[in-house]
Formats: structure tokens, sequence, C-alpha cells
């Protein structure tokens, strides 16, 4: 087996976010979130758990960054908790949940250890839903006020910046498909709430640069290439109507400063748009949205295979067994992530890249030795670090890499029933065990190489 080594300087990493590992819901002055809302309705979280403790980082926060300086990372991702440093989406922000943060960004400088700080993954206050949430554009000023906070605060130190996680997610998820908070079932408000991310994203930009000069600021976007079922037209254009609802109608206004026009036509068509005039799009917004970043982050979990449904909808299918996929029901298909790198990079430009979560979710148990055997998630990674390796060769300009997660942790509406993570958590004592994944990628990061076992290693 021969070695691919990445290029000097390339930035290994870890991720996490505040809701999903934190806990503290009521420590420190902290606000209600929209997930601490929305995790309290019966049945909206499938194990009935809420992230009230999670993986209790928020006392463990030093052990944490023990174990980041263990894996010899040199970046961490992770996210500001909104409500820790606004609890109630105004006012002045909140001493304590800024000191938090300061304490953490510190202790991470202090193990060489770069804070790459995204500003919203997903936990709103939920004092700002009064007023509409994400489909209001008032939620453009209250971030805006948010990012300048926390920028205030730790712009001389943290040097990335990401303003929004997966604004699909938010959108989509939380305010037309309910599977998220708020969950709401709202397609003409899910378009507002989409809209609002990216303005809102955009208006942070000239705040977070002023406030850390010299920083890179960018956006993360969950991308999923979207392939058809079959050669019928049918089926084409269902893989056309999925990439442009969930890939494109992000990075053709970032890049490009304009919503995909059949993507508009498909909303008409389905009754979410009167007409083709987007009415929340004001005067200078597409501009706003539009403004150069320096990053864009690429989480990437597969690929989607579409087909025509009966009405002329897009519907997934599964083309591969179940051994073939993680325990999220995702198909393992690292070509996805080669794909869909280029595809950015030469349809968009932006100036740099990186992969800001790949990882997989397994049933991972202790054994009797008091090991976690995870070997699924080594391939996994391996082949998905090979894959952007492969994307690198072929002129992508890609800087880095991180892994999620660092630990398991509260996966949203899973509750606490799927294992993303380097080290295994147990729920009942917090106490963290690496895995045998955790052991391969300190030695990864350690030779900046990947072992391939394929034909064309060199």
């Amino acid at each position: 087996m021969t070695a691919r080594r990445f290029p000097e300087g390339f930035l290994w990493g870890v991720a996490t976010s505040a809701l999903q590992i934190e806990g503290g819901q009521d420590e420190g002055g902290r606000g209600e979130s929209v997930w601490d809302r929305y995790a309290a309705k019966p049945g909206a979280i499938s194990d009935g758990s809420n992230p009230s403790r999670a993986c209790d980082h928020y006392r463990r926060w030093r052990e944490d960054v023990g174990l980041m300086k263990g894996l010899g990372v040199g970046a961490y991702r992770f996210s500001i908790a909104w409500p820790r440093v606004l609890p109630d989406g105004s006012g002045a922000p909140s001493r304590a949940g800024l000191d938090f943060y300061e304490r953490l960004v510190d202790a991470l400088l202090d193990a060489g250890i770069r804070p790459f700080a995204t500003l919203n993954h997903w936990d709103m206050p939920q004092a700002l839903m009064g007023g509409g949430g994400w489909a209001s554009r008032d939620a453009v000023e209250a971030f805006v006020r948010y990012a300048d906070a926390v920028t205030a605060s730790l712009g001389d130190r943290v040097r990335s910046w990401a303003t929004h996680n997966e604004p699909w997610c938010v959108a989509t998820q939380g305010y037309e498909e309910a599977h998220h908070a708020p969950g709401l079932c709202d397609p003409p408000g899910a378009l507002r709430a989409a809209h609002h991310l990216l303005l809102s994203h955009g208006r942070a930009l000239d705040v977070i640069r002023a406030n850390s000069p010299g920083s890179e600021v960018g956006i993360v976007l969950n991308l999923c290439p979207a392939e058809s079922a079959t050669d019928s037209d049918g089926d084409r254009d269902a893989a056309r109507q999925f990439d442009g609802l969930f890939n494109r109608w992000y990075l053709e206004p970032l890049f490009r400063r304009e919503y995909p026009a059949d993507v508009i036509a498909d909303r008409v068509r389905m009754g979410h748009l009167e007409s083709s005039a987007l009415p929340f799009v004001q005067a200078g917004d597409m501009a706003t949205v539009g403004a150069p970043i320096d990053f864009l982050g690429i989480n990437y979990y597969s690929r989607a295979v579409m087909r025509a449904g009966r009405q002329g909808n897009a519907v997934g299918v599964d083309v591969v067994p179940e051994d073939e996929r993680t325990e999220m029901g995702w198909e393992v298909y690292p070509q996805g992530l080669t794909d869909i790198l280029l595809r950015v990079h030469r349809e968009y430009g932006p100036r740099r890249m990186y992969v800001t979560e790949s990882g997989a979710a397994f049933q991972d148990a202790v054994g009797d030795n008091g090991r976690v055997s995870d070997p699924r998630r080594i391939d996994f990674l391996r082949r998905h670090m090979l894959a952007a390796r492969r994307a690198i060769d072929a002129g992508v300009p890609l800087g880095g890499y991180f892994v999620w997660s660092l630990m398991d942790n509260f996966e949203w509406q899973y509750g606490y029933s799927k294992r993303f993570g380097l080290f295994r958590v147990d729920y009942d004592t917090c106490r963290r065990t690496a895995k045998e994944s955790a052991d391969w990628y300190r030695s990864t990061v350690a030779l900046n190489a990947v072992e391939d076992d394929g034909p064309s290693a060199t």
C-alpha cells in the first residue's frame, strides 16, 4: 500500500457544533434556542432525548482541547451558540457567554490549534421567532448585530470565520419540511428564510472584516451531486430539480448574484411562488449576497440518485444495499466528493475551498478489551480523503479537511442514536473513549498522507 501525500500546509481538523456538544443549557445566562424549543415537542426527536446536557462540553472543554491536541490536528471548526451570546436575540451581549468562548479560543491557540468559528449553526434564539425567525427580514439585522458582538470580542484571535452552516437545512428542513427547528411547513416562508440567511451572510462580511482584520471569511454549504436513475427525460429532469433546489439555489446567488430561473419556474409550478418575481428580494440585495468571500466550506456526505415521481416531482432512490450505506441510510460514495469539488471549482471559482464536514455514522460499541473498533469509519474517511486528493490533483484550491465529528453528539432529530465521532461518548457519564479511527487519524495527520491501495498511487 502506497501513501498519497497532501500539499505542505494542508489543514487537518475536526468539527463540532455548539448545540450538539455543549449542554449547559441553563448556565452562564444562556437563553433558549429554537432547537431547545423544538426538541421539547413530543415526537420531534426520534429517541425522545434533548440537547440539555449533550456531551457536557460546556464543563469539559479543557478535556476536549486535550483530545484535539493529542490528535495533532491543526484546526478546530466549532460554532458559537447564538443564545449564549445574545440570550434574547437583542440587547447587550452576555459577558459570561463571550468569556466562555474567549477561554476556549485561548486554550486552542495555546495548544497550537487554529480556531475556525461558525457564527450560526442553526441555534437562533427562540425569542426571535416572535418576529418570524428567518422568514422575517428583521432576522438579517439581528444576525449582523450578533456577528458584530462575537467578532468584536474574538476577532483579534480567530482568523477564520464562517457566517452560516448549511442554510439549506435551516430553510428547507426547518421552515418547509418540519424535520428541523422551528418545525414549520411553510414553503413560501422557507424561500424567504433562505434569502434572509444569504442576505445576512453578505451583510455581515464587512462587519466581520472590520472586527477581525486580515481574517478569512466565508460560508459553509452542504452540497450533494445529483444523478438520474436512468437516462429518461423524466429522471434527468428530476436530477435537475434536485440540483437546483439543493445546490444551485445557494451557489448561484453567492457567486453569480442571481437565483436560478429554472428553480424559480419549478417553485411557481409547485405553487410556492405566485410569479417569477421574487417578492422578498429588494434592490441591492443580490449584490450584497454575492459579495466576494475568501473561502467556501463544503460539507459532503453522499450523492442523490433521482427519478421522476408520478406528478413530475423529484424522488430519491436507493441504489445500493444496506451494507453499503451508513447508519443514516446514506450511500458511501467517495467519488461524489471529487465530483462536487471539481464542479464548484470549474463553474463558480471560489478562491479557496475546505471540506468542512466529512464523516459517517456507525453503531460503535466498546469491546471487551475496552477499545472501540470502527473499521468502516476508517475506510470511509480514507476513501473520501483520497477523493479530495484527486480533486487537488485536478487543480481544486482545497486548503483543508475537517472530520465530522470530534466526538459522538446530539444528532439533531435523531437524538443520540447516531454516532459520528472519532471519540465515543458514554452519555450516562460523558466519558470519552478514543475509537480506532482516532488513532488512524492521528497517524494520517502526522504523516500528512493517506494510504492508497489503488493502481494510481504515487
